[in-house]
Parts: structure tokens; C-alpha cells; sequence
């Protein structure tokens, strides 16, 4: 195994024992900064969403910033604005919370549409613009944005374009009892001041801005075969063309995914297999992260939602029939 992939593997441990009964948070966090985009958590409150992200900023070199998300929050309150300086005789920009290596965007849809704007500039172009001015992010850039499924009033839905800028969707559930138990003990030894855990990974140092972008030049040269590349890019097309896997699925879907779910399940895929320590990408790679990659990026026909079919039940329904090679 190569030195940045223990590294990496260092870094899952640690973040695993913060964050208890969450692993499939923990990789999508790490697969989302090696594959250079960004997620959507979707889960309800406490179940260690910004414990996450704040864990894992004290484990890189980088700044961090949590964003409350709020109905009377301006475009401004994330970009910055130009500040009049008297003594000056001049405006000079006043940086905002996105220029950050590592941002929070909490209850993203609580926000108005203006504000959601800001944001999606910032995580498709890397810059925003005040006035006539643009201004680069910190590199690397990484938003995770959360919303709460459950409370649905006073929000504002993201939009579809919006949406498709998501490396990734991810959904979290509660913990199981085990594991609701050692929450429990960790919140109790937190609270007396005691560490939270034992140190079991002596002398790892914040993982430095290079090796992340070493770590992510292995990902892109991780090798993928033609064949499965092809079983990628059919998967996403059947999204497209879903009458030619059955007269159910054709009605089931309305839109189907953009060319950038093809692009986020490659190097997703990629960054999967990487970080289990092997050289070469699985099919299971694939379909393990086929749900988060295009449950965002499908539309369903109403019929198919009269009918209680969601998302995650279709991609199942095509994962099943899209050959495997």
C-alpha cells in the first residue's frame, strides 16, 4: 500500500472513532475531498453532521467555517461585501465565511434563492464576484451542505441545476443500539473534560494541502477497465433511454442524469478503490456509489411517485438490469 493511501487510511481510523456509527459519512467525506467536489448530507438533527466536517478540518491544513443557513441570510453574509474605510478614502473587500478551505453550509434550504446562487458560483466556478470584481477560493474547497428531511416548512427547495452540482447525495440514518451506547459514553467523557478517545494513531500530522493533491493525481491514474467504464456509462444512460430496460422504467422516469453523473461516478469510483488500498476499480465500486451519484440528478413522473416509487428504488431496479460485465 502506497504511503498517502496509509495515510488516508490513518485518517478514516481516526475520524471513525469521532464519528460513532457513521461510516458510510465518514467515507463519502473523504471520497467528496479526493474527488474534488462537494455533498449534500441529508439526515435528521444529531446524527454527527457537523461533528463530522469539524473533525475532519482538524485533521488537514486548512481553515473552517459553519454557515447557519437562514431565511434572511443575503448573498453578502457568504461572499463578503466592499467595506467604505474612511481613513482611507476607499472600499476595500471584507472577505465573507466562503473563503474557506472547508464550509458548512447548515440547513442549505432554509436559505432564499439568492443566497443558493452565491453558493452554486462558488462550488462550480471556485470564485465569486463582488461588484465588478472575482475572487479565487482557497484551494482545496470542499462545502457540505445538510438539510433536515423531516421539517419541511419555511424552505425553500433547491433547484435542479443546483442539485446537479453535488458531487454527491448522501442520506444517514440513526445508529444502532451498540453503537448509541458508545455515543453515549463519548458525550459522557467529553463533557468531564477527559480525551475522547485513546491515541491510537501517535504523531499523525494534519495532511498538508500537497500530499492532498498528490493523493488525488493517484485517483485520476487509478486504473479502470474498458469494460467497466462501459458498464458506467451505460448506467447513466439507462437513466436516459429507460425504455430499453423496460416499459415500467420508461414511465417511472421523467428526466433522466446529466453527463456530470458520469463524471462524479468515475471518479468517485475510483477514489473508493483507491482508498481501500487496491490498484484497480470493482464493479461493486460502482454500484455501492451509483444511489449517491444519481438519486439527486433523476426526476420522477408522477405516476411513479403516486405510486411510492422513490429514487433509491429505481437505481436498485437498474443497477438489477443493467448487465454486469
Amino acid at each position: 500500500m502506497d504511503v498517502l493511501q496509509q495515510r488516508f487510511g490513518q485518517l478514516t481510523t481516526i475520524l471513525s472513532r469521532q464519528i460513532i456509527g457513521q461510516p458510510k459519512l465518514v467515507e463519502r467525506l473523504l471520497i467528496a475531498l479526493l474527488a474534488d467536489g462537494h455533498l449534500l448530507v441529508e439526515g435528521a438533527p444529531g446524527l454527527a453532521k457537523t461533528r463530522a466536517i469539524r473533525q475532519l478540518s482538524g485533521l488537514l491544513e486548512g481553515s473552517f467555517q459553519r454557515i447557519q443557513f437562514t431565511p434572511d441570510l443575503l448573498p453578502a453574509d457568504l461572499t463578503g461585501s466592499d467595506v467604505y474605510r474612511a481613513q482611507e478614502g476607499a472600499f476595500v473587500f471584507q472577505p465573507g465565511p466562503l473563503f474557506h478551505n472547508l464550509i458548512l453550509a447548515d440547513e442549505i434550504n432554509r436559505a432564499p434563492a439568492k443566497v443558493q446562487s452565491a453558493l452554486l458560483e462558488a462550488m462550480a466556478e471556485r470564485q465569486i464576484s463582488v461588484g465588478r470584481q472575482t475572487y479565487a477560493l482557497a484551494d482545496p474547497f470542499l462545502v457540505m451542505a445538510t438539510q433536515n428531511p423531516i421539517e419541511q416548512e419555511g424552505t425553500y427547495p433547491l433547484p435542479e441545476a443546483q442539485l446537479d452540482r453535488f458531487l454527491l447525495h448522501v442520506r444517514i440514518d440513526f445508529p444502532d443500539l451498540e453503537n448509541e451506547r458508545r455515543i453515549l459514553r463519548l458525550a459522557r467523557r467529553e463533557a468531564a473534560g477527559l480525551p475522547a478517545v485513546a491515541d491510537d494513531e501517535p504523531g499523525f500530522t494534519p495532511l498538508s494541502p500537497s500530499e492532498l493533491r498528490r493523493a488525488r493525481q493517484q485517483v485520476l491514474d487509478l486504473y479502470l477497465a474498458e469494460n467497466l467504464e462501459e458498464y458506467l456509462l451505460q448506467l447513466v444512460l439507462a437513466t436516459r433511454h429507460p425504455q430499453d430496460y423496460g416499459e415500467d422504467l420508461r414511465r417511472a422516469i421523467q428526466y433522466g442524469a446529466s453527463p456530470r453523473a458520469g463524471i462524479a461516478l468515475d471518479r468517485c469510483a475510483r477514489s473508493r478503490a483507491w482508498l481501500a488500498g487496491r490498484d484497480h476499480v470493482l464493479p461493486e465500486d460502482i454500484q455501492n456509489l451509483a444511489f449517491d451519484v444519481l438519486r439527486h440528478r433523476l426526476i420522477l413522473s408522477y405516476e411513479a411517485e403516486a405510486g411510492g416509487m422513490n429514487a433509491d428504488r429505481l437505481i436498485s431496479e437498474l443497477i438489477a438490469r443493467v448487465p454486469v460485465p
